[in-house]
């Protein structure tokens, strides 16, 4: 999951010389906004954190918008600007290369890497190393590359927001308090998320869920589900013939009766297995981020997951 686009990051290149002397005169990171802390979130469920623990007094920009697939995200000008300008930005280095670049060129120590605050899983600890995948798609899972998608766990969210709290305490003293607070009463909701999951997620006819990319990885490993996975760790990354075939007769041998796909991502290849082997698809969002029309909030989907988990693997 680190750069793996020479093009994407010659864009990001290009982007930085776009600025020119503006972003360099910029980087002292002084908001426009005196009254607020200007904070930058690299992706949805950054975002979230940074708006919960900061209320009023953060004044965030996510750089994904909304509809938009986070990976491999391409930063305009502006939103390198962005990048220059902020007080604070809060990214998870290695998922998307385009940000890794900007912070690196223009953010100096005003980040917040979500990546350091625990070890990552990798690929093969989140369960979704499967033997005998002979596909190039799944080269880094097999080599135990880092899975960057830890936000599905809600309880490990919770210490990153924890965390997030204490940085703001340092960039804006004066509210350090009431970042705590925040992330504490953050921190209850987010427990209670996990016990509805521990609880809907106990006793279920299968433990297997076949996903359109392998994103589950921290949600399987925390409800002790097991996640057999379409195409790799990046959504793009197209399945070969071969990979299919293996996923057609995992799902049989599961008796799968859903195939998940997800919201930012084309159905197409999930809707190619469910009618392989006689299933339905249905919605598993990994909440990279959200939709153009979803009025919700990450609480609000991860809840909607958990009823399309407990109807696809008829839990009781």
């Amino acid at each position: 999951m680190n750069i793996r686009s020479a093009p994407r990051a010659l864009a990001a290149v290009t982007a930085l010389l776009a600025l020119g002397g503006t972003a360099a005169c910029s980087s002292d990171g002084v908001g426009a906004d005196p009254q607020r802390v200007d904070v930058v979130a690299a992706f949805y469920p950054l975002q979230f954190l940074a708006e919960r623990i900061g209320g009023d007094a953060l004044r965030v920009t996510n750089l994904a918008k909304p509809g938009a697939e986070p990976h491999d995200l391409e930063l305009s000008p502006g939103q390198v600007r962005q990048v220059a300008e902020a007080e604070l930005v809060v990214y998870l280095k290695g998922f998307q290369p385009a940000v890794d670049s900007a912070v690196d060129q223009n953010a100096g120590d005003r980040t917040f890497d979500v990546a350091t605050v625990q070890p990552l899983l990798t690929t093969a600890q989140a369960g979704h190393d499967h033997e005998g995948e002979g596909e190039a798609g799944h080269a880094e899972e097999k080599a135990g590359a880092p899975d960057p998608h830890l936000w599905l766990d809600p309880t490990r969210l919770a210490t990153v927001g924890d965390k997030l709290a204490a940085r703001l305490g340092k960039v804006d003293p004066d509210r350090a308090a009431d970042y705590t607070a925040r992330a504490t009463a953050l921190r209850a909701e987010l427990e209670k998320l996990d016990a509805e999951f521990t609880a809907g997620l106990k006793t279920c006819q299968r433990r297997e869920i076949v996903v359109s990319h392998t994103a589950f990885g921290y949600l399987t490993e925390r409800y002790r589900l097991e996640q057999v996975g379409i195409s790799g760790l990046s959504p793009e990354s197209e399945p070969s013939p071969q990979r299919l075939a293996e996923v057609a007769e995992e799902a049989r041998e599961h008796k799968a009766t859903t195939i998940f796909f997800e919201t930012l991502v084309s159905p197409r290849v999930a809707e190619t297995i469910a009618a392989e082997v006689g299933a339905k698809t249905a919605v598993l969002d990994p909440l990279e981020g959200l939709s153009s029309d979803n009025g919700g909030d990450y609480l609000s989907v991860m809840r909607t997951n958990l009823q399309s988990l407990r109807t696809a693997l008829s839990c009781s």
